[in-house]
């Protein structure tokens, strides 16, 4: 506590205000905490930036005596650890010791689990075999900071260069594979190490003299295992003094236990680069420059780099963390000689790409582990240490792994931080990443067994549903129409109900109330991602008293033109929404297309009223072209039977609304209580005129980020306005010249391909968002998204698509490579839906790059090679828009 008073003062912040008189009540299912146990040093920016985002929902437990472990009344064998007493975190840096009556259950756990910190023995036990994910134990830890553990997993499973090891075991040594093969790393198990001095002598001679050692001088011999960590114990030989390098291995062996191994590694030396000469004629010193890397596991279980830290110290010793100040990535290389900028940047991408495949490497190895080894069944590493050596192989710059650890880099990157604002330097983002990373494992734990009601189970693109139930562990309970739905299945309650005339939707509304009742079903959440049953969903909701927008701003937004109608009258704000409002006039009769084309200026944009994917849509240039287009309409597409899914039980009432030119973009916002938490632009590739159905599509929006903050505010402004103020919402737009002009609103997550897409470049999922909105719950969400890919696709259509990708292996091929991740495959359909101007696409297929011109090119690539490109649909020029 008073270690955690002295780094609060040193922040600049108030001490921590002592409110545990007065115990806190309240605290129920939906109420999230991330408790970090132990030390407040390497955690107090994370707690100070999660109180921030998410007050008083981080909690430090400085004592064993502040919590309990109760047995799991969800998970048998597991236990559940409740805050009686705690530091809670407030916005602004605020901190208050506080009681729980009664105690406050843990969606999170993590600590200072790292060897030998003095609170490790009862962290450890508290943390050990919860029922929340845990970001950490004492066996990882360990497993982490054994060298030889660590350096196999890095060889042999992340593919990373590691110092040439030979390394001796006693007997069997469980936490390693029998036959293990690791580039760089030979592994010799001793079952008497006193009887087997000739073997060891061998072995030691055949690495001295090996090809892998050719390029060093010196070898290192020293015991490794989590016991040593930290302790320095080793010595330093020259290669050809053999005799003496087996004697010391022989002399680590004769205290072998069956935990530790005994190292003998190349002592790897940092590169010599040509450097400008000094200023002093002083002789320049050998000096060793240690990268220290610090990794998390990010939305979607992805690794993610959070910090970089540099250290410098005299080459004939190793550097150690903590023994000098940290320095910075870039100015470390160019004191090395590294001058070209791009070769730094290179260096620094190579730098994060190894990282991160270290840490998806040990979470792989970590998932093959049981509980018992993990130290529970829900423990993982979420925060990870890699230190590297800049070395020099073949001439060229070489990162070298060298260990991991769970703790040493945080502290180093924390004071590194800490350093930088000392000189003005703005927050880093690791407090944020690590935050972020917390508060969304603490959220996806505390949806685990939540009753969820959906209204509407869709298609074959709505498949992901079921599954992302599965992994969030959602009880759900599923209204469809369609009683023999493929879904009846894949959920807790199938409640088979027709309500495809939803005309009626205040009557079905009172009949899905009384079928809920009669089962004695009480939902915690209620939505629904179906366009057609969005209505139905709101009036639920409201007749359970739960959270979403209200029935009547659904109404406005689910009516194309009174969308419109209603905007225009919103003449508040800087612009008004109504702005951001198109000309339109609603047709239900040919006398109504004479009045509106009095009214909407030609060229203009005829269409569905309730429609959805883009069907009926057309382009027409005079009162002639829209009488014909609404004959033909009105006399194909008359209810739900004629096309399922496009919003017929509504009616087929259409609009005429003005034509807007410009880019077509969609926006994913995600809404709690009227503040925007998370916004996505996608771009739309051109149409193809006279019909609108969609072509192509890029995620990040390659429009500058003025732009993209344009579309963000109008779509926000335009849910805000029609009421919309709880939710997931879709907004297609327009951008001209004179910025965005609105098409309509979707209120419900998008559809198509957007979530994957989203949850592919981001991270975050819009489902997992939405459910949260529904519970009442605000999700945490990036403060500032960065892609991690460019995704460019196109869509396929049965007309033009369907025999050369089922009858010439097409399709057998897209699915071959997504399997492989080498595309992106969304089916949309089973079947073609529709037929010419009424079509929908079948299905979408994208590829990614690191930028989106690579995207792109693949893309092309793809298309043309399966004959999805050609004159009638010339992929080229749909992604030629997208520069």
């Amino acid at each position: 506590y008073e270690r955690l008073q002295s780094a609060l003062c040193q922040e600049g912040l108030p001490p921590t205000l002592d409110c545990s008189a007065e115990p806190r009540t309240g605290f129920g299912p939906l109420d999230m905490t991330v408790c970090i146990l132990g030390s407040p040093t390497p955690f107090l920016p994370v707690l100070l930036e999660g109180g921030n985002r998410c007050p008083g929902a981080m909690v430090l437990c400085l004592s064993p005596t502040w919590a309990s472990r109760v047995p799991s009344e969800t998970s048998p064998g597991s236990w559940s650890l409740l805050l009686s007493r705690g530091v809670s975190f407030k916005v602004g840096g605020h901190s208050a010791l506080e009681t729980f009556e009664p105690p406050r259950r843990a969606n999170y756990v993590t600590g200072t689990f790292a060897p030998g910190d003095p609170e490790g023995g009862w962290v450890g036990e508290l943390a050990r075999d919860l029922d929340c994910p845990t970001g950490g134990s004492v066996p990882l830890a360990h497993r982490l900071q054994d060298t030889l553990v660590a350096r196999w997993v890095l060889a042999a499973r992340a593919n990373l260069p590691v110092p040439p090891t030979l390394a001796f075991v006693l007997g069997a040594r469980g936490d390693l594979p029998l036959e293990p093969t690791a580039p760089g790393v030979r592994l010799v198990r001793l079952q008497d190490p006193q009887g087997q001095q000739s073997l060891v002598q061998e072995e030691v001679g055949a690495f001295l003299g090996g090809a892998a050692m050719e390029p060093y001088g010196q070898v290192v011999v020293r015991p490794a295992g989590w016991r040593w960590w930290g302790t320095g114990t080793r010595s330093t030989h020259r290669k050809e003094e053999g005799a003496a390098v087996a004697q010391a291995v022989g002399a680590r062996l004769r205290g072998l236990t069956e935990e530790d191994s005994v190292l003998l590694e190349a002592m790897v030396p940092t590169a010599r680069l040509p450097v400008p000469p000094p200023r002093s004629p002083a002789p320049r010193l050998p000096m060793a420059l240690r990268i220290c890397t610090l990794v998390c596991r990010s939305w979607g279980d992805r690794p993610q780099l959070c910090q970089v830290a540099c250290a410098v110290g005299r080459a004939e010793s190793p550097v150690r963390h903590g023994a000098a100040l940290p320095q910075g990535l870039d100015s470390s290389l160019q004191q090395w000689g590294v001058a070209a900028p791009s070769q730094r940047q290179a260096l620094a991408e190579r730098l994060r790409e190894a990282t991160e495949a270290a840490m998806a490497a040990l979470l792989a190895s970590e998932a093959e582990l049981n509980p018992q080894q993990r130290g529970g069944p829900r423990a993982h590493t979420d925060i990870l240490g890699v230190d590297f050596l800049l070395a020099c192989v073949d001439d060229a710059l070489e990162l070298v792994a060298l260990a991991t650890n769970s703790q040493r880099c945080l502290e180093t990157c924390v004071l590194a931080e800490a350093m930088g604002r000392g000189v003005g330097e703005p927050r880093g983002d690791l407090p944020r990443l690590l935050a972020e990373a917390m508060l969304h494992r603490a959220q996806c734990h505390l949806v685990e067994g939540k009753d969820i009601l959906l209204i509407g189970a869709g298609g074959v693109s709505k498949s992901f549903v079921w599954e992302a139930a599965r992994d969030y562990g959602l009880r759900i309970h599923l209204v469809e129409s369609d009683p023999e739905h493929f879904a009846a299945g894949l959920v807790q309650t199938f409640l088979p109900y027709d309500s495809r005339e939803h005309r009626r939707d205040e009557e079905h509304a009172e009949q899905v109330l009384e079928l809920l009742r009669s089962r004695g079903l009480r939902p915690q959440a209620c939505l629904s991602y179906w366009d057609d049953c969005v209505v139905l969903a709101a009036l639920v909701c409201q007749g359970l008293g739960l959270r979403g927008p209200p029935p009547a701003a659904v109404r406005v937004a689910k009516q194309k033109s009174r969308t419109h109608r209603h905007l225009q009258r919103c003449r508040r704000g800087r612009p008004p929404p109504a702005a951001f409002a198109v000309p339109c006039r609603r047709l239900r009769s040919h006398g109504d297309v004479e009045r509106a084309a009095a009214a909407v200026p030609f060229p203009a944009v005829a269409k569905l009223e309730f429609g959805a994917g883009g069907v009926g849509v057309r382009l027409v240039e005079n009162a002639g072209q829209c009488h014909a287009h609404a004959a033909r309409l009105w006399r194909d597409l008359r209810d739900d039977a004629d096309h399922p899914g496009i919003g017929l039980g509504w009616g087929n009432a259409m609009l005429l609304m003005e034509y807007v030119p410009g880019t077509e973009h969609d926006v994913d916002l995600v809404v709690f209580e009227g503040r925007l938490l998370g916004a996505w632009v996608s771009d739309n590739g051109p149409t193809r005129v006279p019909a609108f159905l969609e072509t192509a599509a890029c995620l990040p929006s390659c429009l500058p980020a003025d732009r993209q903050a344009q579309l963000v505010r109008a779509a926000l402004e335009c849910c805000r306005a029609c009421g919309l103020r709880d939710g997931v919402f879709n907004v297609e737009l327009k951008l001209g010249p004179a910025g965005p002009r609105l098409l309509e609103i979707n209120p419900r997550m998008g559809g198509f391909y957007l979530r994957d897409w989203i949850r592919e470049v981001y991270g975050p999922d819009l489902l997992l968002a939405a459910v949260l909105v529904a519970l009442g719950v605000p999700p945490v969400l990036p403060a500032r998204p960065a892609p991690r890919t460019h995704l460019a696709g196109v869509m396929c259509l049965g007309s033009e698509h369907g025999e050369t990708l089922a009858g010439g292996g097409g399709m057998e091929a897209l699915r071959e490579l997504h399997g492989r991740g080498l595309v992106r495959l969304n089916r949309l359909f089973e079947e073609p839906e529709g037929a010419g101007e009424y079509e929908e696409p079948l299905l979408s297929v994208a590829c990614a790059g690191a930028t989106l011109a690579e995207a792109c090119e693949r893309l092309l690539g793809l298309c043309q090679g399966l004959g999805i490109d050609s004159p009638r649909y010339p992929v080229e020029h749909f992604l030629s828009h997208f520069k």
